[in-house]
């Protein structure tokens, strides 16, 4: 379906737009939009906030109304039908009123003086995009702090010693990233959503690293401490699970067709639970317990190696029981998620995707944009 032409939105009057995707936010909603009021305040900047609406059905709307008569920053409200948060941002972006705009995810706590460093640094007047650093909520009941040990596994190494560094391709993999605390010109990041649009259902498109490995070809992307937030999981086994399933998917679309060792990674953990299922079984039939009881101490060491080089990159303890305690059922799920993430973008890993699938170049606000 064809987009409506472009029409520029961009106003000398805001300095900064925010754009805060939410879905069913209400419970943190509030105080996300307190802690960016207080960010904002310790800054000259003249500001809005953007909340894109994505079809929620609770009572984010009734919340919004009233955050939107009260707030000193004007707060505008977009409304679309629920499709998932790589569209919640791209509609919020083509909303917004400002050169520069700061993605932020509803559950994120900006800290205080977050927002007063990038003014101090002149980050608005840089040439690099700005990714925040978020830490996980240390109150959070445990299933909550799962996520640490992945992080500590692949980013360890800045984990450990958090220290201003830019994000280039040749340390994209080893550091932390995401759209959830980022700082970087309207037009850049819709150049990026231009390149990296979906051939189907942007549902179950990546809404951050494939986005972000996007802009990192071509301008650094600055990681600086300085700019800083705090991430509140979710706190329900349900929810983390229905949380784990949607990352599955998006792994894949995330990494397919970078790389064909990637290629071969996604493929082979697609196959290696039921390969190993079926091995199993094979053992067992056969009457080969020496063969059951090998292939279990392997699929042993292969769940638990995770949560021993995590505790080596300093994990906190909290973080490595809740992997120990939910490995299994997080396994299933998001192993679920990526199979559905092979066969949907089965032609990503194939690199490249067709032509008539990009939208309009910076169209006109959709507000309930097209089923892809």
């Amino acid at each position: 379906m064809g987009l409506p032409p472009l029409m520029a939105t961009s106003s000398g009057d805001i300095d900064l737009s925010i754009v805060i995707p939410s879905y069913n936010s209400a419970p943190w909603l509030d105080s996300t939009l307190d802690a960016v009021d207080a960010a904002l305040s310790r800054t000259p900047w003249r500001a809005e906030i953007v909340v894109v609406d994505d079809g929620s059905t609770d009572a984010t709307a009734d919340l919004l109304a009233r955050r939107a008569a009260a707030s000193r920053y004007e707060v505008r409200v977009i409304d679309q039908t629920n499709q998932g948060v790589f569209l919640a941002v791209w509609n919020g972006l083509r909303a917004a009123q400002s050169d520069w705009t700061l993605i932020l995810n509803s559950r994120l706590l900006l800290h205080p003086d977050a927002l007063a460093h990038l003014n101090a640094v002149d980050a608005l007047s840089s040439a690099s995009a700005w990714n925040g650093h978020v830490i996980t909520d240390p109150a959070t009941p445990l299933v909550g702090r799962f996520w640490e040990v992945p992080t500590h596994v692949f980013w360890g190494e800045y984990l450990a010693d958090p220290r201003p560094m830019d994000i280039t391709p040749a340390n994209f993999d080893r550091v932390p990233k995401g759209t959830g605390c980022f700082l970087v010109q309207r037009t850049v990041m819709l150049d990026a959503y231009d390149a990296c649009w979906p051939d189907k259902n942007a549902r179950f498109t990546s809404d951050d690293t494939k986005l972000l490995r996007h802009i990192a070809a071509i301008q650094p992307i600055r990681l600086d401490p300085g700019f800083s937030a705090t991430y509140r999981p979710r706190t329900t086994l349900r929810k983390f699970l229905a949380h784990a399933g949607g990352r599955g998917t998006m792994f894949v679309d995330s990494y397919a067709g970078t790389s064909r060792l990637r290629n071969v990674v996604l493929i082979g953990l697609a196959l290696a639970p039921p390969l190993v299922l079926g091995a199993g079984l094979a053992a067992v039939v056969t009457g080969r317990p020496r063969a059951l009881g090998w292939l279990s101490s392997l699929t042993a060491l292969a769940i638990s190696a995770p949560a021993v080089i995590a505790g080596i990159r300093r994990a906190p303890i909290r973080a490595i029981q809740s992997y120990l305690v939910y490995v299994l059922p997080f396994g299933l799920v998001f192993w679920r998620g990526l199979v559905r993430g092979v066969v949907l973008h089965r032609r990503s890993f194939r690199g490249g995707r067709s032509a008539a699938s990009v939208p309009a170049s910076r169209g006109a606000v959709v507000e309930s944009a097209p089923d892809l």
